[in-house]
């Protein structure tokens, strides 16, 4: 079995933004032409989950207008790490002793108060172990962060205490990757 991650499109951003769950426009163009490459590789009749958030919702739905084989439905649990406080702040203006205490606590620190990484690596194991149990392929439409805590998973790594030890973004705006789909124990 194979799971398709999807990253979005570039959002329509200033550089050096903090955002995770804001709910941002997208470069319609670059979608658009995401979508049509992906539209050409991916066998039929897949089903595609996508994060609620617009920049993955556009894609998924760019896509299944190309390719009306694809079944299309949201998942909450593919939505990117919640930042709380910090979402739409300039990195650089942020206090760096906020940043020192989640990298200081980074499994179970909230870094803006709203979510830690042990959140969201326990929804996206779920959403993981979700498609196992059907075991057909499946395409996730999704951000950074859960493609980084799927190929962790993937990997057999269920937990990341050290910042440091978290990957960096396996693909950049608008690509994907293909990971082998396999059961992965449960999350301490």
């Amino acid at each position: 079995m194979t799971l398709w991650l999807v990253r979005h499109a570039q959002p329509l951003v200033e550089p050096g933004l903090c955002y995770g769950s804001l709910d941002l426009d997208v470069d319609a163009q670059a979608t658009q032409n995401s979508a049509r490459e992906l539209a050409e590789v991916l066998p039929q009749r897949l089903a595609v989950r996508t994060s609620p958030l617009q920049r993955c919702k556009l894609l998924a739905d760019s896509l299944q207008g190309l390719r009306p084989d694809l079944t299309v439905d949201v998942d909450a649990r593919l939505a990117e790490l919640n930042f709380g406080c910090h979402e739409g702040q300039r990195w650089d203006e942020i206090d760096p002793r906020a940043m020192q205490a989640w990298t200081d606590n980074f499994w179970y620190g909230r870094f803006g108060g709203a979510q830690s990484v042990s959140e969201l690596m326990q929804r996206v194991a779920a959403a993981w172990d979700d498609a196992v149990s059907q075991g057909q392929q499946v395409v996730w439409i999704t951000h950074a962060g859960v493609i980084c805590a799927a190929s962790l998973l993937t990997r057999g790594v269920r937990r990341v205490d050290n910042a440091a030890d978290w990957p960096t973004t396996p693909v950049r705006f608008g690509q994907w990757l293909r990971l082998p789909l396999q059961p992965v124990a449960d999350l301490p």
